[in-house]
This record gives structure tokens, C-alpha cells and sequence, in this order.
């Protein structure tokens, strides 16, 4: 039984599922199957709890956690261009206001 693994009452499980923090498949007769990604979940919902979050507080910590998971696959899969480097000339110093415009007039 999930509640069994995870060290949690069958309540809380109820309760977490009630309040979206965790949406497990069910069977045709309504039966829960929670998968290993679940029971991680719920670990996870154990550990803030521990922590002292409440269950509006881990809502949105799972929820930024999922979405950083998101983006580091998205990253994995289409990398960023590779910048391209070139050799360049190396540029001459900067020149100060005065030296800009000043030029010798013919005398």
C-alpha cells in the first residue's frame, strides 16, 4: 500500500490529491495507482512538510520544481547555439573626448 511506503496515512494521501498536489492514475473501478514518480512526490511533500511549509507553500514549490525540471530538459534538447569565435583584430584604445576632434590646422 502507498501510504505504507511512504510512512503517510491514507488520509494525507487523500488530502494531497484533493488539494492537486498529487493526481495518481486510477483503475476502471476508481481504484489509486500511484507509480514510483508518486511515491517520490510524496516523499518530497513529506520532506517540506518537515520543513514547515504548508500545503499552499509546497503546492508552489513542486509546482517551480516541475517547471525548472522543464526548462533543464528543454535546455538538454535544444541547446543554445554554440558561440563562434573568430579572430579579430585587436581594437586601439579608446580615445577621450578631447583627442576626438582635435585636429592640427595648417599654420
Amino acid at each position: 500500500m502507498a501510504a505504507d511506503l511512504v510512512g503517510m496515512g491514507v488520509q494525507n494521501l487523500r488530502l494531497y490529491e484533493a488539494r492537486g498536489l498529487l493526481d495518481p492514475e486510477r483503475t476502471d473501478g476508481g481504484t489509486r495507482r500511484y507509480s514510483a514518480n508518486d511515491l517520490d512526490r510524496l516523499r518530497r511533500i513529506g520532506d517540506l512538510l518537515v520543513a514547515g511549509l504548508n500545503l499552499a507553500g509546497i503546492g508552489m514549490v513542486l509546482d517551480l520544481e516541475g517547471q525548472n525540471a522543464r526548462l533543464r530538459q528543454e535546455q538538454e534538447v535544444a541547446p543554445w547555439p554554440a558561440v563562434m569565435t573568430t579572430t579579430r583584430a585587436p581594437r586601439s584604445p579608446k580615445r577621450t573626448g578631447s583627442n576626438r576632434n582635435s585636429r592640427r590646422t595648417p599654420q
